[in-house]
């Protein structure tokens, strides 16, 4: 294992189990210091995988007052930020247009694309202090690709593609990298409460199985890396052929 974040400090949202835990995992395998946010309380599950590198925080993304509290803790406790995983979200239910309620839309909105928004923007000066970083944004296959009785998600997903083009012109110039990267169906707790089973998701993939969160790591610790470095605006599509056609 190489040694890319080296005496970087890196935030991972949704970090509580499936792709953001693994990200958080291989950030610090790689020498990070990883702040691994979450709701749901299994941010200290994931911090306990790597006492010594990862610290566990409480955050709701759709509260303004939590995103405030947890970056002022980035600033008091490590002086510094790198690399954000832009990661939390949700898929809201599973119904058609006419049959979504306002509430469950805006919960949507209020996670993937309004904390989505608000992670950027107070990252951005702790990136600019820092003379530059980068931010890699969780999108979709959904991004480009209309789900079947998902009304909400499709959309939200669309908009952090978006974004994530949009920041990459506004701050391409100050050092600042922003990508996405957009899953497919990765073997995440997500997939558990699907209506069929993994092996049936996994014959709408080409590749004729199901994508590993380890996999996802593996894209996002290149895209965090300097490696990286002439790379911005671009959303990576890692979905084992979903989108081919």
């Amino acid at each position: 294992m190489s040694n890319r974040f080296d005496s970087k400090v890196v935030l991972v949202t949704g970090a509580g189990s499936g792709i953001g835990r693994a990200i958080a995992v291989r950030m610090a395998d790689e020498g990070a210091r990883v702040i691994a946010a979450d709701i749901s309380g299994a941010e200290n599950e994931t911090a306990a995988l790597q006492p010594d590198s990862i610290t566990a925080v409480h955050c709701d993304v759709a509260q303004p007052a939590d995103i405030a509290a947890m970056f002022d803790r980035i600033a008091a406790e490590f002086g510094r930020l790198d690399t954000v995983y832009n990661n939390a979200g949700i898929t809201g239910p599973a119904v058609r247009a006419h049959e979504y309620d306002l509430e469950s839309w805006d919960r949507v909105m209020d996670i993937n694309v309004r904390g989505a928004f608000l992670v950027i923007k107070h990252a951005i000066p702790m990136l600019l202090a820092v003379g530059g970083g980068s931010i890699i944004n969780t999108a979709s296959v959904a991004s480009i690709i209309a789900a079947p009785g998902s009304f909400a998600y499709p959309p939200s997903k669309g908009a952090v593609m978006m974004m994530t083009k949009q920041a990459a012109l506004e701050y391409a110039a100050d050092g600042i990298r922003v990508n996405a990267i957009c899953p497919g169906l990765i073997r995440t707790p997500i997939l558990d409460g699907a209506p069929v089973g993994h092996d049936v998701l996994a014959t709408f993939v080409p590749m004729g199985r199901l994508g590993e969160p380890e996999e996802v790591a593996s894209l996002a610790a290149f895209l965090g890396s300097d490696e990286a470095g002439f790379i911005t605006g671009q959303g990576f599509f890692i979905d084992g052929g979903q989108t081919i056609g």
